[in-house]
C-alpha cells in the first residue's frame, strides 16, 4: 500500500466523528471541486476550511489531524520558525512521493485512492 493510503486510512480510522472528506482527484467526484486545478492537486495536498477557505500543503495535513484530535502530531510543522523548512521538506517531498513511497513501501502508486 502506497505512503498516501497509509496516511489517510490513518486520518480516517481516527476520524470517528466523520468529519474529513477525502476526494481522489482522479475520480468523478472531484468534477465538484471546479475552482482546483488537477495538476496543481497532484503536486500538493489541497482542501477547503469550515470557512471554505482553501488549505494547501502541510497546512491540510496539521488542520486534517487537528479535526480528529492529532494536530499535535503535526503541530511543530506550523510553528514560525520550523515552518519554511518543512513547508521547503514537503515540497521535495511532494515531488518525489512516489520514488519515496516506492522505496519505503514497495509500492509507488495504486489504481485509485480507495481507502480500506
Amino acid at each position: 500500500m502506497p505512503l498516501c493510503v497509509k496516511e489517510m486510512t490513518a486520518l480516517k480510522k481516527h476520524d470517528s466523528e466523520d468529519v474529513i472528506k477525502l476526494v481522489d482527484i482522479f475520480s468523478d467526484t472531484f468534477l465538484d471541486y471546479p475552482d482546483i486545478d488537477q495538476a496543481s492537486a497532484s503536486e500538493r495536498l489541497h482542501a477547503y476550511d469550515k470557512n471554505g477557505a482553501l488549505l494547501l500543503g502541510l497546512d491540510v495535513t496539521y488542520q486534517a489531524w487537528s479535526l480528529v484530535g492529532r494536530g499535535h502530531w503535526y503541530a511543530f510543522t506550523r510553528w514560525p520558525l520550523s515552518r519554511p523548512i518543512c513547508d521547503w521538506v514537503y515540497i521535495k517531498f511532494a515531488r518525489n512521493r512516489y520514488t519515496i513511497s516506492g522505496i519505503l513501501t514497495g509500492k509507488k502508486r495504486c489504481d485509485s485512492c480507495r481507502i480500506e
